[in-house]
């Protein structure tokens, strides 16, 4: 039976330390930490695999990049799909998925089975995060919807971060094979928790209160509205163009700056973990401060589009700047500042432009994410694997930097075009 907001107004919140809506924010961070940490779990063991495996620096970007085809795919229609049929359910399949391909990857023969398992992922992860974004839109008040986005993707940064510490750690103690299973395992230990604890209608939830219910959007959070997809698609679409020019680097920074250290700076595997470490946690900083800053500037001048674009462009140039001294000068030190300091700023970008479809269309909030992260999706067809060919062909770890270079001045440029303060209309 459901409960109202005034007998729910008397039980505790969630472990007696946050709201109701704070757990699930909570929640939705550990996801996005586990999530970023699977994705990225290759990068460390690469050289061992590579050894055991028999593979090239071009075969194991194609195994980066075939994530990224259902990946994008999903993005499409996995959005859809956690608006069609709930978000807790979404996220359970699409987690377990992840949880057993990342704990199989440990039994991999050779370059087909490596493929197929990150396909598997890719599935996995695809509907995941449009369909926390619709969650973010339902449990989160409008006015922190920046904030939202720049935290949980800050989890996926500090995922990115300690992944290849945690790996070079588990490394010292156990082969490579059994390091994925241990990943798996903790991936599916999430799943408990969440279906015990999320509720995809507030009003529904145990611990709901009247004041904490009053924040949140009005809206039937079990409505499945029929998706106006061409019409959406086209309202999304300068978003997308913008969401692939980021894209394009931040799937460097995931796929290959351990190896970058490793191979360009002839590091060994700890110390490669330990810079790679370093510069992705700048990302963890800068996904916080986009959040803060694009709700700060919504508050201060009450303008939609300001709060977004300022912060997009500024978060472009600087990844910019900062990526041509790793270009120019070959020093340990500077790339490494370079690279933390391109990282920030590309990590501006994040909370704006997920907020961006929310500000558009809360009421279709999963799909239209979606929409906007095929374009993320779409990059990672291409960058990592472009990024080892290239490498393999140029003996070069610094020229596939330049297409990077060359898309974060594009996407600045497209941003001027987005409408972030003009709604969707039905």
């Amino acid at each position: 039976m459901n409960t109202t907001p005034t007998e729910t107004a008397r039980r505790p919140h969630f472990f007696g330390l946050l709201s109701t809506p704070g757990a699930v924010l909570a929640l939705l961070c550990v996801l996005y930490f586990i999530l970023f940490m699977d994705r990225v779990s290759l990068n460390t063991p690469r050289p061992m695999m590579m050894k055991d495996l028999g593979l090239t620096n071009t075969q194991l970007g194609i195994a980066f990049s075939a994530f990224s085809l259902p990946y994008a795919f999903f993005q499409l229609v996995g959005g859809w799909i956690g608006d069609r049929f709930g978000v807790r359910r979404t996220l359970f399949v699409g987690c377990l998925i992840v949880g057993v391909s990342t704990a199989l990857t440990g039994g991999v023969g050779g370059f087909a089975s490596l493929v197929a398992l990150r396909i598997a992922l890719g599935f996995g992860e695809g509907a995941a995060l449009p369909t926390a974004t619709r969650a973010m839109a339902i449990w989160t008040p409008a006015s922190r919807w920046g904030f939202a986005q720049g935290i949980t993707h800050a989890f996926a940064r500090i995922g990115n971060a300690v992944t290849p510490l945690l790996m070079a750690g588990m490394l010292l103690f156990i082969t490579w094979r059994t390091s994925f299973v241990v990943l798996g395992i903790a991936s599916l230990l999430w799943l408990v928790v969440w279906m015990w604890f999320y509720r995809d209608d507030p009003r529904e939830h145990p611990s709901i209160t009247a004041a904490e219910l009053a924040t949140l959007p009005a809206r039937s959070a079990k409505a499945r509205p029929e998706i106006p997809w061409l019409r959406l698609g086209r309202r999304i679409l300068p978003v997308t163009m913008v969401d692939f020019c980021y894209g394009w680097t931040l799937w460097l920074f995931q796929s290959w700056i351990p190896a970058f250290f490793y191979e360009n700076y002839h590091l060994n595997l700890q110390s490669s973990a330990l810079f790679s470490m370093g510069v992705l946690s700048a990302g963890v900083i800068g996904d916080t401060v986009g959040g803060v800053m694009t709700d700060r500037l919504l508050r201060r001048t009450g303008n939609v589009r300001i709060a977004r674009r300022n912060v997009l462009i500024v978060g472009f140039l600087g990844a910019f700047v900062f990526l041509l001294p790793v270009m120019l000068i070959h020093d340990l030190t500077v790339a490494t500042l370079g690279l933390s300091l391109a990282f920030f700023f590309s990590e501006l970008i994040v909370a704006p432009i997920w907020a961006i479809p929310m500000d558009i269309a809360p009421r279709y909030a999963g799909t239209a994410s979606g929409m906007m992260n095929f374009g993320f999706g779409a990059a990672g067809l291409i960058s990592p694997a472009m990024f080892g060919y290239l490498v393999d062909r140029t003996g070069s770890w610094v020229v596939p930097f330049v297409a990077s270079v060359v898309l974060l001045l594009i996407g600045a440029v497209l941003t001027l075009r987005l409408r972030p303060d003009i709604p969707f209309e039905e």
